[in-house]
This record gives structure tokens, sequence and C-alpha cells, in this order.
């Protein structure tokens, strides 16, 4: 099938480029278009307490005008104390008394009519001269308030000169939503410049550094195309563009490095374009194929977990992935049979670096090295790898709302006033809603709130609105949503059960503390299923690929190895503050479980994908020579070069949009993608894969009789084993001459 498709791409190469001329025209006009079709909701797993909480007192009650979906901070510019100042005042109501009643449900200031004097104090800063408003949106659902939001954004900010900071959830979805716009155009400016140094570097060459970064730019713009197409049928959110771009760009750099360094090793072994195409898709093509459906398994986890974010990431991920894979075996092949024996044109001076043949050179040499004393070595690595893991114990569940933030943006400007600068307890101040369900009487709900009030962590409660058969019940609380005491609330009100004549409670509230503990459990809860899902279907994809059982489950293994170690240091570097110098942000104090799922499946593919290209090098060596060391030495003396290369480029991209991003959940995943890369390409399979192959010996290939005769049948293999000991030979014999 792939020497098929090699002779095709050499035959019809003209037919493929113009097509795909074509489609970069159609993804310039038409897949630009995505950038308008994208949101930024989704986060919430749907069906959690904390959503029917609200669900069910909105279809109930409808809106509680009190609730707070926004906040506008105004700050007086003359600086005088004084919020009835006419310069100041004037600007801000009108700002106010502008805004649309179809976006808007109420709005509470200093100005609303019937306030009494001690009300009117609150929304009065220490100093007098700031006042704050308080917006509840119009919309049936979340999505609908932030449109809302993002209609009356301009229109909440005053003239006159008068400082206004925007503050509140629908804030910081909006802001967070905007950096990632922003974030993905800064990343990708600085990383292609990069990645054309980096790939000049490599390939001593302009024409085939080129090849492999024309690969990423076409992967972009398919990207675009696909998940405008996906726009259509499902919500898709901003980040999955930021996390499918720079997922694209670097598997496509990947997988062109992959297929431009085996068509010129092809080339120079046999003189003839069109043989060396065919052998170039026979073997580095069909791994790319398989590389890429190991990716594609390993996102497909993430439509298992429940935010429908999840959804759209493994949805943009999966397509972008494929699309990759047909491009490196289908566009790219076609490229390098109109270049011919001109993919060395334009080579830098000086002696290109060649490529060594056999199981001589520094990376056979290191491991032999290390098969020598297998057991040393393994033991330092699990040592190292067990200080990287060892700060996971301390990691406290949290959720991504404002903190995420830069320090100076308005949602963290505006929100740090109001608790520094502001009366606490104010229209401001945060509740969770509860739901008491059932037909209590009066004096029983009475003291049902008053019990509420008295829970620890507890800011006060309120019997805000009741029906039979319904209660609205609002109690305060005070700090970050997830902190501890916030979270034991909640646990606290759900187990003290209804009062009497009640059914059930229900406790809620949009990102509040009920929300957060419910997003985390979601995720926990699909994590199992998640985890046995992907690594048994690698398992089984790995099986059919390499003819082994312990091949693929040391493969499942050193990949989880490598994102355990990259989840200690995320939980050191931005729970705890190691990096915050570093990268100038301000720790959160805890984890978002959810961005380390959506880190981990990332990883596991891309881990994986490197896994498939080394132990596919050794298989062939193993093959051809029946010796496990040999092979050993042989695969990584052949790949390991190439391998560290294409883990340079990822980690070029990876890192790029974690240094630049403006958003802590961006830098996180950025920084944890790359932790993931490094340690894998490193520790692990420069250390980790020799000694442990070379403990385990001949049974790396072990397969049981009725097994062998299945992979015989529906493995993944193109022909026979290409017999590489000629190569071997004379490789040591001029290194014996030198």
């Amino acid at each position: 099938m792939f020497a098929a498709l090699g002779r095709f791409a050499f035959r019809r190469r003209r037919v493929v480029l113009g097509l795909t001329g074509l489609f970069v025209i159609f993804a310039v006009v038409w897949g630009s278009g995505v950038f308008g079709a994208l949101g930024s909701g989704g986060y919430t797993p749907p069906g959690v307490e904390a959503n029917r909480t609200e669900e069910l007192l909105e279809s109930a009650f409808g809106r509680d005008a009190e609730d707070v979906d926004a906040i506008a901070v105004y700050v007086n510019p003359a600086g005088v104390g004084n919020v009835e100042d006419p310069a100041f005042a004037g600007p801000v109501t009108a700002a106010l008394d502008g805004l649309d009643d179809a976006d808007v449900l109420a709005v509470s200031s200093y100005w609303t009519p019937g306030l009494r004097p001690a009300e009117r104090a609150e929304f009065v800063s220490a100093d007098g001269n700031a006042t704050y408003a308080v917006i509840t949106l119009e919309g049936a659902d979340q999505t609908a308030r932030l449109a809302a939001y993002e209609r009356v954004t301009e229109g909440l900010r005053a003239g006159g000169g008068v400082q206004t900071y925007l503050g509140g959830g629908f804030t910081s979805e909006s802001q967070l939503q905007a950096l990632a716009t922003s974030d993905l155009g800064t990343s990708l400016a600085i990383s292609l410049p990069l990645l054309l140094i980096v790939l000049v570097l490599v390939f001593r060459g302009l024409v085939a550094a080129a090849i492999p970064l024309a690969l990423g730019i076409l992967a972009i713009l398919g990207s675009l195309v696909l998940l405008r197409m996906l726009t259509a049928v499902t919500e898709i959110s901003i980040f999955a563009l930021e996390i499918s771009a720079f997922l694209g760009l670097g598997l496509a750099i990947d997988y062109g490095l992959f297929m431009v360094s085996r068509y010129r090793e092809e080339l120079r072994r046999t003189g003839d374009p069109e043989a060396a195409l065919v052998a170039t898709t026979s073997t580095a093509g069909r791994t790319v194929a398989f590389s890429g459906l190991t990716v594609v398994v390993a996102l497909t986890g993430l439509l298992l977990f429940p935010q429908p974010a999840s959804h759209s990431f493994g949805l943009g991920g999966i397509t972008v992935v494929l699309f990759n894979t047909l491009g490196a075996i289908v566009v790219l092949p076609a490229m390098l049979a109109v270049l011919g024996h001109r993919i060395d044109a334009l080579h830098l001076p000086g002696r290109r670096r060649e490529e060594t043949a056999g199981d001589v050179g520094f990376w056979a040499g290191l491991s032999r090295a290390i098969m020598r004393r297998p057991l040393p070595w393994l033991g330092g690595a699990a040592l190292v790898l067990a200080v990287a893991i060892a700060p996971i114990a301390g990691l406290a569940p949290g959720l991504t709302n404002h903190r995420y933030l830069p320090d100076s943006n308005e949602g963290q400007v505006a929100l740090r006033m109001i608790n520094e600068e502001f009366p606490a307890g104010g229209p401001a101040a945060t509740r969770m809603n509860i739901a008491v369900v059932g037909d209590a009487t009066p004096a029983d709900l009475d003291a049902y709130v008053a019990q509420v009030a008295a829970t620890p962590g507890a800011q006060g409660a309120e019997l805000r609105r009741a029906q039979p058969g319904l209660a609205h019940v609002t109690v305060g609380w005070a700090g970050e949503v997830d902190d501890p005491q916030n979270l034991r609330l909640v646990e606290l009100l759900r187990a003290q059960g209804p009062p009497p004549g009640a059914e059930s409670v229900l406790v809620g509230g949009w990102g509040g503390p009920a929300l957060a503990l419910d997003a985390n459990a979601a995720t926990l809860d699909r994590l199992p299923l998640v985890i046995g899902f992907v690594a048994v279907v690698t398992f089984l994809l790995l099986f059919l690929a390499f003819g082994s059982l312990v091949l693929p489950l040391k493969a499942v293994l050193v990949a989880f190895l490598s994102q355990a170690a990259a989840f200690g240091i995320i939980v050191w570097g931005f729970q705890e503050g190691g990096l915050a110098t570093i990268m100038g942000f301000t720790p959160t104090g805890t984890t978002d479980l959810w961005t380390l799922a959506l880190i981990s499946v990332i990883a596991f593919g891309l881990v994986t994908d490197y896994e498939v290209f080394i132990v596919s090098r050794i298989r062939e060596a193993y093959l051809a020579t029946g010796d496990n060391e040999t092979a050993v030495a042989t695969g990584l003396q052949r790949s390991g070069a190439l391998i560290t290369r294409a883990a340079v480029l990822m980690i070029v991209v990876v890192a790029t949009l974690g240094v630049v991003a403006n958003s802590l959940f961006l830098a996180t995943v950025g920084v944890g993608l790359t932790l993931a890369v490094v340690i894998d390409a490193t520790l692990v399979r420069g250390v980790l894969v020799p000694a442990m192959m070379r403990l385990v010996g001949d049974a790396n290939w072990w397969l049981p009789g009725p097994l062998r005769a299945l992979h015989s049948r529906i493995g993944f293999t193109e022909g026979g084993p290409v017999d590489i000991r000629p190569d071997i030979d004379e490789h040591r014999e001029r290194v014996s001459a030198r």
C-alpha cells in the first residue's frame, strides 16, 4: 500500500501539487473565517449538581436580578474622593443608563433609586474615589449571556477620562478567549522563524529545510478548514484552535523531518529519485501513518471527558493529525518527487552531516554503555523520575478562573479593588445558591437558613424566593472558589440534608465552589476510563506494529512515567510557584485537574509517537540481524539523532507557546508538553529504553504462536525486513580505517 502511494506521488506529482495549491487558496479565503465562529465556553461538565441547581432555580423563578454576571469598577480621574462629583458621576451614569435592555436584566449601582444610605455606602471605596456597578445579563444560558456581555462591554466603559475596569466570570471568559487568539499569532510569529533556523542547521540546506516547514504551514491552514467545518455541527472552543495549530505545526515538522531525512538517506543509497521515494513511503511513510494513528487514539480519549470543551479539543486535534498524516504521505512525497536530487540545493557551506548507517556512533555507543550496566543506569533514571514525580503528592485541585489572567489584566484589577478597597459583603459579594425541593413550612425554612448561616465557612444566608415545592436560599462565601474552606462548605451543606417537609437540597452557583468541586470530581470520575481506553488501544496498535507483547507494554509504561514526571514539575512550578519568578506570574496555589488531563492525553500521543519511530528502527535491525543488543544499538544510532532533532523542533513550538502565553492556562499547557517531550526524548528514550530492552533481552520480541499467526495476517507490516547488514559492515570498516 505505502509503496503504491510512493509510486502514485511520483507519477502524479503535478496533479497532487496542483490540487494542494487550490486547497491552500480555499483555506486562506474560507478557512480563516473560523476565528469568528469559535466560542470560549464548554468547560462546565453538564449534569453535575452545581449546574442542575441553577437550571432548576432559573426554570422556576427566572433569573435573579441580584445575580452578579459582571462588575464595572469606575475610578474618579480628578482624585478628589467624591463619587457625586458631576465630572465623575455624569460619565458613569450615562454609560449605565445607555445599556441595552435586551442584553441587561438589571444594574445595581450607587445611583440606583430607592437605596438606603447604608446600601449606597457599600458602592463607595474607602477613599471615596471609586465606585462600582453590578450587572445582571439577559440570556437563556451561559453562552447567550457571554454573547450579551461582549455586546455591552464597550457600553460599560465611561467617558470623560474615567478609568473603567471590568471584572466577573464573563470578563474572565472573554479575556481568556481574546488572549488565546493573540497568543496564537504571537507564538506562530516567533516559532516559525526559529523552526526554519533549526531545520537549516539540521539539513544543512535551505530547500530541504523548507519542506517540513511548508508541510507545517499547510497543516495550520488545513486545521482552519477542518475546525470551521466542525463549528457547523458543534461548538468549538477558541482554545481548540490554539491547541490544534501548535499540535498540527509540531507534528507536521516532525513528520516532514522523518520523511525528508529518510528520502535523502535512500537517495544516497540508490541514486534513483523514484526508487528512493518508494522506499521512503514504504518505511518512513508507513511509520508516519501508524504514528499518526497512535496520536489520534490518544486524542480520542478527550472525547470521553464530560466537558464539552474536551470534545472540541479532541475533535480539533484528531482532524488536524489526520490531515497532517495525509499531507506527509501524499503531498510531501509529491514535493520530493518534483525536487529529486535538488533536495540538497542551496546547501550551506561546510561538510553536510552524514547519517550513520550502522551500529557505531554516538547513540550506538551510549546505548552499548547503558546495556553493559543496565541496572545502575535504570536505577539512576528511576531516581531522577521519582524526584520529578514527588510534588504530585501535594497537588491541590482547583478551577481555572480570573487568576489565570495576567496580574495587570482588568479582570484581575477589578476584583482586587473590590476585595481591597470596598466594604465586604456588598452587592458584589460572592454567594452560592441552594435549591430546597419540597414543601417545607416557613418556620422550617427559617430554621434551615439559620442552620446554613451557622455552617463553618458560610458568610451569612438568606431566603431569596419561595413557591410551593421549591425555595431559593443563598449563602455567602469569601476567598477563592477552590479554597479548602469553601470546598468544605459545599460538602457540609450537601451533607446536612433538607429541612423537615422538603425532599432534597441542591447546592450550586455558576463559577463558585460547588462548580469547582463538581468539575474536578467529574474529571476524576472519567480519568480511569480515559487512561484505560488510551492504554489498551495503544497497546493493541503497538502489538500490530511490533509483533510483540513486551514492547507495547513497555511503551505504555514509559509514556505514563514521562507524564507523571512532567506533572510533578507542573505542580512545583505553577501551583507552588517554582517558575513564578522566571515566567512572571502569581501562583494560584491550586491545579486544574482538567488542564492536567488535557496535557496528559496530548503528551501521551506525542511520546508514543517517538516510541513508534525508535522501536520501528530497532525492529527493522532485529529482523535483519536477529541480535537484540545489535538491534538496539543500530536502531538508536539510526533514530536517536533524528528523534532528538524532532523533539527539539516540537519543543520550539510548544515552549514558545508556554513562554509567550499571557494566560496561565496556555502557559501551563505549553510548559507541560515541553517537559513531557524533554523528559521522554532524553531520560526515557536515551536511558530507560536501552536499559529495559537489555534486561528483557530476546523476550522483547516474544509472541505466543497463536498471536504470531494473528500478527502475520493483520499486523501493520510492509514487505519483508530490510537487510541492513551490508550497511553495518561497511560503516564498521570505514570507522576502522579512520
